[in-house]
């Protein structure tokens, strides 16, 4: 779709559009080409942000060693992603609920989940389930799609509520092609409940390509058939992603409805690192047009251009966090091994006869 030199938010979130342009701020040398939409940022936020970014891109790093270290568990590649994720949460409260899903962890973390606890979530223990009192968010969801029917939920109950807070949350392309995201999106939407649901359309689901998986020209136009506003970005403009999210949120704390966000953006990894080679179903010439659309390169060029960050700055950066990464998979390390008294005990509120023996059996074993 085309690059639209103005945007009328007010038409897109009328949910009233026939058209979808990809919105975009900042092209891929950096440079502001839509200089009408700049969102009111700070110069400390625009580094905050671009901070969130990087560490996020490290974290991507370390994750991928530690995995292949055996030291992590399930891990889902983000690199690629940095502006499509963290710019969006960057214009979320901390009040509003997120409920991620799997590839969603960045967001998390920097929503408030300590990354000692996201290092055991990847691992399977139960203590990466055990959230902050003050943390609004739940688990990152495996299952493709089920997210978008929890955030309805959550949503509607911050309506019944009469809360100012949003429910946000996020899928894939391949999971537009899954029941549970119509099911969420048009429940929201029917009851005018306060989600906004971003669609991260990275190109393909797992291996099949975003062309096979829909004749729709784009997945922002789904939201049509829910009778709710659809918007497409850049989402490799962390910019124009904190813009558009920006928006999307006052229209829906303001009592209007969900919103649909499809972010363009790409993920330079493989799926996961479960077995996926990513070089079966994309070509060389496709990974290298998206790496000169970077979200860290035009971020650091137009942030070098106003003179607020330097390779210094980004250096220091990457250490701090390399340090970071170490001390929280350190205290992962320490957490106590998990039991089948304590599997028991999560999986009965009131435990039958049967189970209540066997629990027994376990706690007498597990005291050995």
């Amino acid at each position: 779709m085309a690059k639209h030199a103005a945007v009328d938010f007010e038409q897109l979130l009328s949910g009233q559009a026939t058209d979808f342009p990809e919105i975009q701020i900042l092209n891929e040398t950096g440079e502001v080409v839509n200089p009408d939409l700049m969102p009111d940022l700070e110069d400390d936020q625009l580094v905050a942000l671009m901070r969130q970014m990087v560490w996020s891109r490290v974290l991507d790093q370390r994750a991928t060693a530690l995995n292949r270290q055996g030291r992590l568990g399930f891990y889902a590649p983000t690199a690629g992603e940095e502006a499509s994720q963290l710019a969006s949460a960057f214009a979320m409260k901390k009040t509003d609920w997120l409920l991620g899903g799997y590839r969603d962890v960045p967001q998390l973390i920097q929503h408030g989940l300590p990354l000692a606890k996201a290092f055991l979530w990847s691992r399977g223990h139960v203590v990466g389930n055990e959230y902050p009192a003050d943390l609004h968010a739940l688990p990152p969801q495996i299952i493709i799609g089920a997210q978008y029917v929890q955030t309805a939920g959550v949503a509607l109950g911050l309506k019944k509520n009469g809360s100012d807070e949003v429910a946000w949350t996020y899928t894939g392309d391949g999971g537009t092609s899954q029941g549970d995201f119509y099911e969420g999106v048009n429940f929201a939407g029917a009851f005018k409940a306060p989600a906004i649901f971003v669609v991260q359309n990275n190109g393909f689901a797992i291996s099949v390509p975003r062309a096979k998986q829909t004749a729709a020209e784009t997945l922002a136009q789904k939201a049509v058939a829910m009778g709710i506003p659809g918007i497409q970005v850049d989402g490799m403009d962390a910019l124009a992603v904190y813009e558009v999210m920006k928006e999307a949120r006052a229209f829906t704390a303001a009592g209007n409805g969900p919103v649909l966000i499809e972010t363009l953006t790409y993920r330079y990894g493989p799926h996961t690192l479960s077995g996926d080679d990513p070089t079966r179903y994309r070509s060389k010439e496709t990974d290298e047009l998206w790496q000169k659309r970077d979200p860290l390169i035009r971020m650091r060029q137009f942030l070098t251009a106003k003179g607020l960050w330097d390779k210094n700055q980004e250096d220091t950066l990457i250490e701090q966090t390399k340090a970071e990464i170490k001390a929280a998979i350190n205290e992962a390390d320490q957490a106590p091994k998990q039991t089948v008294s304590r599997f028991l005990k999560d999986t009965y509120e009131v435990a039958p006869q049967n189970v209540k023996a066997q629990l027994a059996a376990y706690e007498a074993k597990e005291a050995k």
